[in-house]
């Protein structure tokens, strides 16, 4: 349901959430980290820098870092930030035509409970939700 960009995105700042507080991560680093080509990352951290996501610092002990708390950013905020289209996911078989329950396609009443139930995971699970793992109690 994601762009491969939006992937990208998500694994990034997963990895700058984890940071302790007042840390900076390095680009190259980054991109290790996350498997993402270099290039490729510079552009996605331009986008999350504009719309406010993350800031960089230059310098010795510069590099990335969230510049809002993880549990105060929704994956709904990143997400249309690259898709902004998908985001709110259109007709499964329209062919870029809007359907609705008016004009409803074949597919409509099915589709709507996926769209729903993926824009509320989107909007209600935070950048934190899903940067730490959770280990199995025992």
């Amino acid at each position: 349901m994601l762009t491969t960009t939006s992937e990208h995105a998500l694994r990034a700042l997963t990895h700058l959430a984890r940071l302790p507080e007042g840390a900076s991560m390095l680009g190259r680093e980054l991109a290790e980290q996350a498997g993402i080509p270099a290039n490729y990352l510079s552009k996605i951290l331009w986008t999350l820098g504009n719309a406010g996501l993350i800031a960089a610092t230059r310098g010795n002990g510069g590099g990335y870092r969230l510049k809002r708390d993880a549990a105060g950013i929704h994956l709904y905020e990143i997400v249309e930030l690259f898709d902004r289209d998908r985001a709110e996911l259109a007709c499964l078989l329209g062919g870029g035509k809007e359907c609705d329950s008016a004009r409803p396609c074949t597919a409509h009443e099915a589709w709507r409970d996926v769209r729903s139930a993926y824009l509320d995971f989107l909007h209600k699970t935070t950048l934190a939700d899903i940067s730490h793992s959770r280990r199995p109690n025992g």
